[in-house]
This record gives structure tokens, sequence and C-alpha cells, in this order.
């Protein structure tokens, strides 16, 4: 079977005429799936575009997970006969924060380097070579943010071209300019309507600019997005196109204030809440460490997960 036929039958058409092999079968759910699955986020199964929101108060290490999952992908999968189980991936990282810490990323990324390294040292030239995989971009307003998507085909298509395949793309934190939006259209504008149209248009920009990224260069999306929790349980305000409502929460959950419009919560493939561990153990050692709970609530999964944040990197508490 020449290479045009096996294209036929391993596609649409084939599977539909039960002609697809196993073997064709597996390469292709693997093209599909991403290799992102690692500690705190190996729970569910994720592939290239797949939106995946991580949610909680400031701080609880949200950024921190982010830094460890682009450690992940920069990391070669083997170096010098020493394997550090990385994809040999680029990320892109868009600070909306503007408050990214580059020493942070060298701290945990040098630690990752050692504990593979037998002899304990630093690779710089390892280290050299994940720091330019890492690609970095920060925007301090909404329309920066989008000048910055839509540039990003281009720089990402120049990256491709030189043999850099980018299948990460971090966002930290997506609802940073939101109420920074709405304080400058609430002076500005008198028309409560116009305000709302203004946010919501806004919103859908940005999510048309990445399904727009996605259909050309397929990449796995992470967004952090921080929140304020209340102290009570029964109730929670939820605001969707700027219209806020009720929504009944369960004892398990805190409450929390829904700000983003409905275009990118039904972006939003998965969603992760965290927030900080109430019994957190003391630490009889110096290193520095703080304990956190990581929920996953889309899709739904019951038993959370205990995450403790050190100095060299982020851990499920086992």
């Amino acid at each position: 079977m020449n290479k045009k036929e096996d294209n036929e039958k391993g596609g649409v058409k084939g599977w539909i005429d039960g002609d697809e092999t196993a073997h064709y079968t597996l390469r292709r759910i693997s093209a599909l799936r991403s290799t992102l699955l690692v500690p705190p986020l190996h729970r569910v199964p994720l592939r290239l575009g797949n939106v995946i929101e991580i949610f909680g108060p400031s701080p609880s290490a949200k950024t921190q997970i982010l830094i460890q999952v682009a450690i992940n992908c920069v990391l070669p999968k083997e170096w010098n006969g020493v394997r550090y189980g990385g994809f040999d991936h680029s990320v892109l990282f868009l600070d909306l924060d503007c408050r990214f810490d580059i020493s942070r990323l060298s701290q945990m990324l040098t630690h990752r380097i050692m504990e593979g390294n037998a002899i304990g040292d630093c690779d710089k030239t390892l280290y050299d070579l994940c720091m330019q995989r890492f690609l970095y971009a920060r925007c301090s307003n909404s329309f920066e943010f989008l000048q910055t998507l839509k540039s990003l085909h281009y720089r990402l298509k120049r990256e491709k071209d030189h043999g850099v395949s980018v299948q990460l793309l971090l966002i930290d934190s997506i609802g940073a300019f939101h109420w920074v939006d709405r304080a400058s259209m609430f002076l500005s504008l008198k028309e409560h309507n116009r305000k709302k149209l203004f946010l919501q248009s806004v919103s859908e920009a940005v999510v048309q600019d990445i399904k727009k990224l996605l259909q050309v260069h397929p990449m796995l999306v992470i967004a952090t997005k921080s929140v304020i929790f209340g102290n009570t349980y029964s109730t929670a305000s939820e605001e969707v196109n700027g219209c806020s409502r009720n929504v009944t929460r369960s004892p398990q959950h805190t409450q929390y204030r829904e700000y983003m419009p409905s275009v990118w919560q039904s972006f939003v493939t998965h969603r992760i809440l965290l927030r900080r561990s109430d019994d957190q153990p003391v630490i009889s050692n110096s290193e520095n460490s703080s304990w956190y709970v990581l929920e996953w609530l889309l899709p739904r999964i019951g038993l959370p997960d205990k995450i403790i944040v050190k100095d060299n990197g982020v851990f499920v508490d086992s």
C-alpha cells in the first residue's frame, strides 16, 4: 500500500468503513493527544486544542504550575545519556499580570537539570537551550493583548521555519484587564449597555483570535484567572455578559464571583480550582513550602489533589 492509499485508508472515510488499522489508530491518537500529562495536571487526558482554566485566589500557586508545565515542555526527553523526561517543544508565555519572575523559572529549571545530572551540576548548554525555547511576551492592557494575539501567527511561523515547534500557550492571567476595562468604560461612557458591549466585544475578539491561531498552530492552552473568595458556602454570584446571578454551591466549594463573559466561559474545555490548604502541616526543615488543594471542576473529579510548592518545583502529596 502506497502512502496516498495509506492516508485514505487511515482517514475519516477509512475509519467509517472499518478499514483503519490498529497501528494507524494509535499513531493518530498519539498525534492528537498532548504529552503534557504531568503532575499536577495528570488526572485528565488532554490534547492539543484544549483550553484549561486554572482559577483561584492570589496567591494560590497558579503561576508556579504554569512554570512547572513550561519546564516539562522545554526539557528534552534525553540529553547526553541522561533522561530528563521532557517533551522537546517550545512554550509561549503571555504575561498579562506583568509580574512574571524570570528568576523563579531559572531556579526551577536549574533544580530539574541538576537532579537529572549524576554529578549534580547544571549543564549550561542544556540550560541555555531550554531558556531559548521559552518564548515570552508582556501585555499591559487589552489592546496590547489583542495586538499580540494577532501577531502570534507570524512569530510562531518564524519559529516553525527554524525547526521549533510551539505546542503550549500559557496566559497569566486572562482576567487581568477586566476590572480596569470596566472602570475606564464606566468613567467614559454613561450608557451601561455600551459598557457591557465593549467588555463582551473584547472577550469575543480574544476568543476568536485564539481559535484562529489554534487552527494553524495546534497548541494546548492553559490560562490562569484570579478570583475573590467569600466566607460563605450557600451561594455564589456569577456574572454572565455583565449580569449577576446567584449560583448554589456545595459545601465543598468556596463562594466566588465569576466575572468573565460567557464567550470565554464556553471556550474553556477544562476548569481547575486551586486554593490554599486549610491543614497545612508544619515543616521541620528550613525549606520554603506551601500547601494547596487542586480540584478538577470540568470534568468533575471527586477526589482533589493536595499539592506542595517548594523551591525546586510543584509536587503532588502522595
